[in-house]
């Protein structure tokens, strides 16, 4: 039996339509009914029999920061892919973000050692790497900086210290960066904001770049490292590292639209996340755009995958068909 921690999400939910889809007993947890309908939905953009799939799948209401509830999952597995994780950027989430990401993961750990789960392994992202310093490229053996990152990237660090410790205690992991991760089905968060912004025919893109990765080669990967005798590691996933501008230049002929093709300015920046700021605190809104991740935008940053690539032989995809892909899941939508 395979555990899967976060199935309702975008990775959570293509991890599950690969495991099962090659015959393996999974079980995965849900908060809402509502959540299960977007796996459904995933599903139906790969194969014509989804609830077919869906029913093969153990599913169990359970939420990672109740121990007591969360044990049951537990019973009987071998494997745990650790997928779920409350994504923010807005300060005002911290606390939260700490007890999901972290706490949250910390149980994780804790039920894999009580019972001897064979392995997990954990998905982190390149925001608990932290950002190039000194225009230097990113790996594995990047210097953390806090100061530099978001608090979605410190709760995401903090729960790799998490998994670390699992490891120290006997519990056989492989962590792994994912960068952004393009794949269909999540069009108002994520990635998929991307394409539903395109669509609309919008002007202007923020500046800067950072690292992008198809969900093929995300779940491809995992698999992988959990096949192999690969453990106390981590490994950044990025195929092609692309400016924002790049980005909607590849999107928008593909949605029939002009891409954006002016860049919002640094005044303008700097002007919205002091606006953003003043919005959160006096009208109770929350916050769009940080200070740290206002400063962030002006950077291009440079993710090496160089680890997986020679550790697994891996060879990652034409990033442009991954896009096309969800161009025309995104087009069909309706």
């Amino acid at each position: 039996m395979i555990l899967v921690t976060g199935g309702t999400g975008l990775i959570g939910s293509h991890l599950l339509f690969h495991l099962v889809s090659n015959g393996k007993a999974v079980r995965s947890n849900y908060r809402t009914k509502k959540s299960i309908e977007k796996v459904h939905m995933v599903f139906e953009y790969y194969t014509e029999s989804p609830n077919k799939l869906l029913e093969q799948i153990e599913w169990v209401k359970a939420d990672l920061t109740e121990p007591g509830v969360l044990e049951c999952l537990f019973i009987g597995v071998e494997q745990v892919f650790h997928c779920a994780a409350l994504i923010s950027f807005d300060p005002k989430d911290f606390k939260l973000l700490e007890l999901t990401n972290v706490e949250g993961t910390a149980n994780v750990v804790n039920l894999c050692l009580k019972h001897g789960i064979k392995k997990l392994c954990y998905v982190s992202s390149i925001a608990a790497i932290g950002p190039s310093l000194g225009k230097k490229e990113v790996t594995e053996e990047n210097e953390w900086n806090e100061s530099k990152a978001s608090v979605y990237g410190i709760t995401k660090y903090q729960a790799e210290l998490e998994v670390w410790r699992g490891s120290q205690e006997g519990l056989s992991i492989v962590i792994v960066n994912p960068g952004v991760v393009i794949g269909p089905g999540f069009w108002k968060s994520g990635s998929g904001s991307f394409f539903t912004y395109a669509s609309k025919g919008k002007k202007y893109f923020i500046p800067g770049g950072t690292g992008f990765v198809s969900i093929g080669d995300v779940i491809g990967a995992m698999t992988q490292l959990m096949e192999s005798n690969i453990q106390t590691e981590r490994f950044i996933l990025v195929n092609e590292n692309l400016t924002y501008e790049e980005l909607f230049k590849k999107i928008a002929p593909k949605l029939n639209v002009d891409p954006p093709s002016n860049k919002v300015s640094k005044v303008m920046i700097e002007c919205f996340w002091r606006w953003d700021w003043v919005r959160s605190h006096v009208f109770g809104k929350r916050r769009k755009l940080s200070k740290v991740m206002a400063k962030s935008l002006f950077n291009r940053e440079i993710y090496i995958s160089d680890k997986i690539k020679s550790t697994l032989e891996f060879d990652f995809e034409d990033l442009d068909n991954a896009i096309s892909f969800c161009c025309e899941k995104f087009t069909d939508r309706s």
